[in-house]
């Protein structure tokens, strides 16, 4: 028997845009509730969140609980903000660099820290975001890829951590279409005929691994476009 959304909080990051506004829409249209963290506000009117810049990890704490608070417990976790500017190791600029892993990695782990306690009392579920190259490295994304393999790492050694307790999963999904490649200089933009996937697939996946029953995990799901070329 699944677990019932129907009232369900579920934090999600990155929940204004991209997979994370795409998750937003799922749990919305299962019964659930939920609440999020960006820079930019959910483009849904009545969505509670929280203006947070994640590579600032102990503000992510302190937004996670805020909303943990106002929500009156949580039942889930959706790790979906991230971001990228690819280019040659010699060629980004450190800060820039850092802060691709502080967004990508370290605040996913801050924020699944700060929601521990009131997801033990729900026996909730976390869905982490890595992606193809977390288990596939390219040249000219190093900051990406460490990223990426380190939230992987983290969700394997997590899921063992939390056994029992609360349910993990970690989601590596390809590409998709969303806004993630417009900034990007255009030699590292997806071309036309580009195989992407719609969010809207990859969200309904994460929406299956938070509604299996506790005691039931979901360990990792693999979603991409069947001829994602980052994939295997």
């Amino acid at each position: 028997m699944s677990r019932d959304m129907n009232g369900a909080a579920i934090l999600v990051t990155g929940g204004s845009s991209g997979l994370g506004a795409a998750v937003v829409t799922a749990v919305t249209k299962a019964g659930g509730r939920p609440y999020v963290l960006d820079r930019q506000p959910p483009p849904a009117d009545g969505v509670p969140w929280v203006e947070c810049d994640l590579a600032d990890t102990r503000a992510a704490e302190a937004a996670t609980r805020q909303l943990a608070e106002q929500a009156g417990g949580l039942d889930g976790v959706v790790t979906a903000a991230g971001m990228d500017v690819p280019g040659k190791l010699a060629d980004v600029p450190g800060e820039t660099w850092e802060r691709i892993v502080t967004v990508d990695l370290l605040a996913t782990a801050a924020v699944i820290r700060a929601a521990l306690p009131w997801l033990e009392r729900s026996h909730g579920t976390v869905v982490t975001v890595a992606s193809t190259l977390g288990v596939k490295a390219v040249s000219d994304a190093t900051a990406y890829c460490a990223a990426k393999f380190g939230v992987v790492g983290f969700t394997r050694a997590l899921a063992a951590e939390l056994a029992g307790t609360i349910g993990v999963t970690l989601l590596i999904p390809g590409g998709m279409r969303t806004a993630f490649f417009d900034d990007r200089d255009p030699t590292y933009q997806p071309g036309p005929d580009a195989h992407l996937n719609d969010p809207a697939d990859t969200a309904n996946a994460i929406m299956f691994a938070l509604s299996q029953p506790a005691g039931c995990a979901i360990r990792e799901i693999t979603v991409c476009a069947d001829q994602e070329t980052s994939y295997p």
